[in-house]
């Protein structure tokens, strides 16, 4: 079988029609030329030895071989059929992987089958990271290593679904998984029960109903709600299968951020949208998001991280659309350091990543401080925001714009940390040409509160305002910029339904670029990459003179 596959190796012996031996229209110098220059030590079959069984079954195809193919795969941003079609007549691919002009392909699946495989042994980081480690041999990526990061949207892999679509298809779902869908786990069903199993397993089908009737989709709402409750109580008697389990979670959410019961005991669609809302069930990790108030999307958010000199991607990583992409910065941190073994001393991104907690964390650290600049969002109306109170923190004493000066209060925040609260006097408010834009209260007079890291916000509050900051800030533009790389090569749409495969999609398109990178920097600093890729390969030997 595929799963006991002996390591198999590419021949040695390159090929008198090798398409690199012949005369042919590819640039040396565009990606594939260059890929071709290198492709003998680009990527070793010893690397992924572990993946194959050691003394058992037919040879598998080249793993080196294959993950060439997979790289021009993302870079190209092709299927699984394309890419084995381009092996065959494509000249470019030939000449990038070294490929004889007969080369006769192999079945697409098999590339399904390397991928599993690459999850399965935890090698979906393989290409990614041996890039990164060149970069570092090479001298392009330095020790202490400024990062530049944000966040691009991606489309799922799924179909969003409405939520009579969801729960038909979550009963069919969970039927399955306990095994309805065979003949043998029919026998001995109530009616109820085999009229629910016929009506979800066998049809599968949208109600038949004049959707355009209020009062027929609310009886359809009944009637779904109830098949629900009836297909969770069967699964109570597989608790001990995590994958029924798993469903049962599912189709749980599901019935309660989606449906609500009134009055009288009727089911009815919940108004509002929950934050973790489900949206799919063929992608049940796919959530509603939105990069900006009125733009709206479906699936996940990527996190890109580049170093800011080379610009090569040190980090991407799929991340939940909804929430703040600040949330996820620390994580990408220690990703970066333990992952491209360099000592991360800046950090540049938008106003995202600027909390008072994240700043705080970064100047924190035990093993050393990291400078984050991020600029703090101008508020709408900064006359009367907090940040126009000159707010003493030493002495606990804050001076409004019309300079009228108040005590602070101590206070904790939901945290349980020490803050301090302000508050002005309401007759003073009143006197102010400023009252109706600056106090809400129609009792009291105006109130400021800190925040607990108040002293390094205001600090973050003064450099931003500096010229420093202002070109440190610019290099931000890049990792915009390697972003639309990424999507040209297809980065937007998501191949694969699961949290590995998405990660391997992104690694591997991350990687195609970075190679990429790795070639123009190398021309620039008159570096032999061959070199730094390590020793040549027993092609390479078997050719050379002597």
């Amino acid at each position: 079988t595929e799963n006991e596959a002996m390591l198999g190796r590419r021949n040695p012996q390159r090929s008198l029609f090798s398409a690199q031996n012949l005369p042919n229209q590819v640039d040396p110098d565009s990606f594939y030329g260059r890929m071709g220059a290198v492709s003998d030590r680009l990527f070793r079959d010893d690397d992924l030895a572990h993946m194959y069984c050691p003394d058992n079954g037919r040879p598998s195809l080249p793993p080196s071989l294959m993950a060439g193919v997979m790289l021009l795969q993302f870079f190209d941003d092709v299927s699984d059929s394309e890419a084995v079609q381009r092996t065959k007549y494509d000249l470019r691919w030939k000449v990038a992987l070294d490929l004889p002009l007969d080369f006769p392909g192999f079945d697409p699946s098999s590339l399904s089958v390397y991928r599993d495989r690459l999850v399965e042994h935890g090698e979906e980081r393989y290409a990614f990271d041996r890039f990164v480690e060149v970069g570092r041999k090479a001298g392009f990526i330095p020790d202490a290593a400024s990062i530049l990061t944000d966040t691009t949207n991606v489309n799922g892999a799924g179909a969003v679904q409405d939520t009579y679509t969801l729960l038909r298809k979550g009963v069919r779902k969970l039927l399955r998984e306990l095994g309805y869908h065979l003949p043998g786990q029919r026998r001995g069903l109530s009616e109820k029960t085999r009229q629910l199993v016929e009506t979800y397993v066998d049809q599968d089908q949208k109600a038949d109903i004049d959707w355009r009737d209020p009062e027929a989709r609310a009886e359809q709402l009944k009637v779904l709600v109830d098949d629900v409750r009836a297909a969770l109580t069967l699964a109570t008697e597989h608790t001990d299968n995590p994958e029924v389990r798993a469903v049962g979670w599912l189709l749980t959410k599901i019935l309660g951020d989606d449906v609500v019961i009134d009055e009288d005991g009727d089911p009815q669609i919940g108004k509002g949208t929950a934050s973790d809302r489900i949206i799919s069930v063929t992608d049940p990790e796919m959530r509603h998001g939105r990069k900006s108030g009125s733009r709206c999307f479906n699936g996940f958010k990527t996190s890109v991280s580049t170093e800011a000199s080379s610009e090569m991607i040190l980090d991407i990583m799929d991340v939940p659309a909804p929430g703040s992409d600040g949330a996820h910065l620390m994580p990408m941190i220690e990703r970066v350091g333990a992952n491209a073994d360099v000592t991360v001393e800046r950090v540049i991104g938008d106003g995202a990543y600027g909390s008072g907690d994240n700043r705080a964390a970064c100047a924190n650290r035990p093993d050393h401080a990291i400078d984050l600049v991020s600029p703090i969002r101008r508020p709408p109306d900064p006359e009367v925001h907090k940040s126009a109170f000159d707010i003493d923190l030493e002495n606990q004493r804050a001076t409004c714009p019309q300079g009228h000066t108040v005590t602070g209060r101590k206070r904790k925040d939901q945290q349980g940390e020490p803050i301090l609260k302000f508050f002005f006097d309401r007759s003073d408010c009143e006197a102010c040409p400023l009252f109706s834009r600056c106090v809400r209260s129609k009792k009291a007079g105006r109130s400021v509160t800190t925040h607990r890291h108040e002293g390094i916000l205001q600090e973050a509050r003064e450099r931003q305002e500096t010229d420093a900051f202002k070109e440190l800030y610019r290099l931000r533009g890049r990792v915009e910029g390697k972003i639309a790389e990424l999507v040209h090569h297809g980065l937007r749409n998501t191949r694969y339904v699961g949290e590995k495969k998405r990660q391997l999609q992104r690694l591997w398109t991350a990687a195609a670029v970075n190679l990429k990178r790795l070639f123009k920097l190398a021309e620039a600093e008159n570096v032999d990459l061959g070199a730094v890729l390590g020793a040549p390969s027993p092609c390479e030997m078997a050719l050379a003179p002597g």
